[in-house]
Formats: C-alpha cells, structure tokens, sequence
C-alpha cells in the first residue's frame, strides 16, 4: 500500500511539473491532475549512465534517449531497414563519397531553435577530428569515415566520406551518436547535455531524480505524430523479482530484464509477456593487454573448461541459444561452420596446470541486461564453478552498470563479461568491437593488425557476398584467437499489462513509446 501511494504521488508530481517544465526550460498549457491512462510507468534494471547521445553507449540510457532525440534516419518498426525522420530524403554520389540530405522543414529542438543543417554540422564536427574527445566511444563507428560536412543552404547538407561506406546509412539511424541535440544546450551545457538532453523528439525532459526515475513530458509542438500518451516514467528497480512485483501490483505498466523464472508468475497474473528473436551476444571477455591471459592458449584452455550449452540452459532454460558465433545466426557473414572452442575438461585442467595457473580475478556486473536475463552476477558465479573444477580459484567483483562500465576503463581484471545488442543490423557493428580504441567497447583490450585492416576493407567493400566472407573471416580469426568466449544469443523478454496498447522493445534494444497508449 505503502508503495502505491508513493505512485500516485510520482504522478501528480509529473502533472505539476508538467505546468512549468523547469527540467527544459519551456512551458505548455496548465493541465488538470493526469488521469492514470495519462502516464506510462516502465521500470528497468538499471540507471542509464546519461543522456548525451555522443557520450553514453549503454542500452539503459538508449532507452530513455530514443524518446527525447531523432537522427537524421530511423529504422523501420519490425527492422533495421532505414526510413526518413530529419531528412526527408537523401542522394549519394556516383562514387560513395557524398551523401545530400535533404531536411525537414519547420522543425524545432525542445528549447524552440531551429532544427537546419548548420544544427547538423554542429552536431557530427563534434564528434570528428579535432573536437571529438575521448569519452565519444560511438563516434568512431557512426562518424569514423567522415571527411566533412557543407551546409548548402538551411535545408540542405552534405557529408563527405574519406572512402565509401556501406553502414553508413544505417549508422544515422542509431540511437548513439547519430541524434541531433539543441546546439544551443551544449553550448549553454559545456559541450555535455547528460543530465539537461534536448532534442526534437515526441518527448520532452522534465527531471531525472538519481537512483529514482526520469520523467519526461509529451512534446506539444512536435513536428511529426504527436505521442499518445502524455507522461512517460522510467522507474530502475535493479532486482528482478521486484520489477515482478511492481508490475502485478500496478506499480509499473511495462518491465524488462526478466528471465525465464518469472513468465509463469506474470502471466498468471493476467499481464503479458512480449517475445521476440533478440540481435545480441552475451560473452565473456579475457584480458588479453596483461598476463596470464595475453597467451592465447591459456585463454584457450580456460574456455575449455566451460560447458556453454549446459549454462546456457541452466541459466537462461530454452530463452537464449549458445552461441557458436559472435554473429546472430540471421545476420550476414554468419558461418554455421564456425564452431568455437569445445567444452574438454580433462584437457583444460592438464594445459592449466603446465601454465602454473591457480587463480584468475574476475569483474562483472549486478544487474540484468537485455543479453543476459539471469545477471552478471549469476553469469560470474557460474563460470566460478566450472574453473574450481580445473583447478582455479576466481574472485569475483560485482559492480552496479554504471559503476562498473567506470571500472572497466582501469582494466584491472582477468576476465570480465559484457554483451552486445546490435545498434544497426550491420555485421560491422558487432565485429568492430574487437579493433575499437575505447577499453569500454573492445574489453578484451584485444590487439590485432590483421584484424584491424580487414574490418577497414568490410566497412569498404558493398553489400554482397565478397563482403559477407570478409566477416566470415573476421569471425573465424576471433575463434582462433579466442579473446573472447561467445556464451549466447538472448531472445528479447518484457512483459507488461493488458491494459497497454502497442508496446514493443525494437530489436535495436530500444523503446519508442510515442505510439503506446493506456486504456
């Protein structure tokens, strides 16, 4: 009861708030109270790390961000497939070196200026040569081939690239990094909206209360469809049992993060479980910049002593597939012949103890991620178990998300784990992790000229078969290498209640909630 009233309270909070908008610094019209089919309640396992599009690079903040800011491109609703949002249309020279976009006209950021094509230029010169910084882990793969940007006149852009890209279209619907934001806020921000974001989307800012919620406000004055649904909360309960309970309770329309010991008691309870196949990889990592495990047999003989598709089961039973590939198993480049390294206890504990290898420190996380239901935590453990019976002895240090994606930048740890949900539908975007700079992306801290180059070429080279076995390739030298061992493929698990319309969690690990309504 106790909790209920603190959600009725959380409510008119956010219709009073909604009169001023001190969070965005604009104003709408004075409302009555909301009525409860006015605000959408969605509770997630973790706080995003922020709300600047070129400064975050967690799927907790995406979630929240998809909502506030619009790129230039969106993708489809069932897809990857690329659609017009602030362009209206585009051309591409005959050599793929030019990209003209052609804008929307009459479009406003949340503080009332202009959205044109000197806000465009402003928005990628940031995140290229020389003002990107080091903390815009995704410029390099949204913006890495861009050469320049010419504003032709108020609605129109032009890009050039250094060499044709065949992402590149893709990469501009992407929640990180390609959005456009008020370049009026970073200049009034220090060149940082994280906790102040503005951009053109359905939604606005209003507050975020830290360890609490974020709320944001439907955008009155939006260009494009107007939302359905005027309040939107993003509550972070980091326990999953709890996120249960605040949904059966009513204290959350819509929760993720569950896993497959929790669908009986939802749907018992009359809510709904939205399942889908999930673009993702959960995967342990070795860090292969120190010893022991910069020796690739060592890492090798530790991934054998881990039986992936028992795990997997355990864990996750029948809601991910082990992973045989970095891949998806529907993306192009997949290879079914690609196999990684066998379970072989008897041979693990031999090689481990040639090497003299006793005892491994390990990192992980506390919460669920959309690749890993079960927790990182849980994740840890059971790999803990596994190496006890080869011999070694892990220690186990657990973070929150944010706490430890900071962590991760020391590198202080043997093996860790970490996952990712494909941003573009592009098999670049999963294998350039192992050749990115940024030691919150490439974890395995991995190191390889070959590699690198032949990621240059994928990137390169157009759409077809020839590009399709440069990934195969590239798949096949990350196995051989084993800086990584892929453990498996999530499906895409939230549930909600039947009295919300339309919800869906897009398979780039997002959710647009314009079009989600309550009854």
């Amino acid at each position: 009861m106790r909790k209920m009233k603190r959600i009725v309270a959380l409510v008119l909070a956010v219709a009073l708030v909604g009169i001023s908008l001190t969070g965005c610094g604009s104003k709408t019209s004075s409302d009555a109270a909301p009525k409860a089919n006015d605000t959408l309640i969605y509770a997630q396992g973790a706080e995003p790390r922020g709300l600047d599009p070129a400064l975050v690079d967690d799927g907790e903040s995406a979630k929240v961000m998809i909502n506030i800011y619009e790129g230039l491109l969106k993708y489809a609703k069932d897809s990857t497939k690329v659609e017009p949002s602030l362009a209206k249309s585009w051309d591409v020279s005959p050599d793929g070196l030019t990209y003209t976009f052609h804008l929307q006209e009459g479009v406003k950021f949340h503080d009332g200026t202009d959205f044109d094509a000197e806000a465009v230029k402003f928005n990628i010169d940031r995140q290229i040569p020389p003002q990107v910084t080091e903390d815009m882990a995704y410029g390099s793969f949204v913006y890495g081939s861009v050469k320049s940007v010419e504003v032709v006149d108020k609605a129109t852009v032009k890009i050039n690239l250094t060499a044709p890209s065949t992402p590149f279209l893709n990469n501009l619907a992407m929640v990180m990094s390609a959005p456009m934001v008020s370049p009026k806020a970073l200049k009034e921000n220090n060149n940082n909206v994280n906790q102040a974001p503005v951009g053109t989307g359905p939604y606005k800012f209003v507050k975020w209360a830290k360890d609490e919620n974020i709320v944001l406000v439907a955008n009155d004055e939006y260009w494009g469809t107007k939302a359905l649904t005027k309040n939107v909360i993003f509550k972070f309960i980091k326990d999953n049992s709890a996120r249960v309970v605040a949904l059966n309770n009513g204290e959350a329309d819509m929760i993720d993060g569950i896993d497959a010991t929790v669908v009986k008691q939802i749907t018992d309870a009359g809510n709904k479980i939205f399942q889908a196949p999930g673009m993702n990889i959960n995967y342990m990592a070795y860090n292969t910049s120190r010893a022991p495990f910069n020796d690739a047999k060592l890492r090798a003989a530790i991934s054998k002593s881990i039986n992936v598709p028992e795990m997997v089961e355990s864990l996750y039973q029948g809601y991910s597939e082990p992973a045989t590939s970095i891949l998806p198993t529907f993306m192009e480049g997949y290879d079914k012949s690609i196999s990684q390294i066998a379970y072989d206890a008897e041979a693990s504990a031999k090689a481990i103890k040639e090497a003299g290898l006793t005892s491994v420190k390990i990192m992980t996380y506390t919460n669920p991620r959309p690749y890993n239901s079960a927790t990182g935590q849980a994740l840890a453990e059971a790999i803990q178990g596994y190496l006890s019976k080869v011999g070694v002895t892990a220690t186990i240090d657990s973070y929150d998300w944010t706490t430890y994606k900071e962590k991760l930048k020391a590198g202080d740890y043997d093996i860790c784990f970490y996952g990712w949900i494909g941003d573009n539908g592009d098999p670049d975007n999963f294998m350039y992790l192992l050749a990115h700079e940024d030691p919150t992306m490439n974890v395995a801290l991995y190191k390889n000229e070959a590699f690198n180059k032949l990621i240059a070429k994928g990137i390169e080279t157009p759409a077809g078969a020839d590009r399709s076995a440069i990934y195969t390739e590239l798949e096949k030298i990350a196995a051989a290498d084993a800086a990584w061992l892929p453990i498996s493929h999530a499906e895409t698990l939230c549930a909600y209640r039947p009295n919300i319309n339309d919800f869906y969690f897009h398979m780039t690990g997002v959710t647009p909630f314009a079009g989600v309504s309550k009854q």
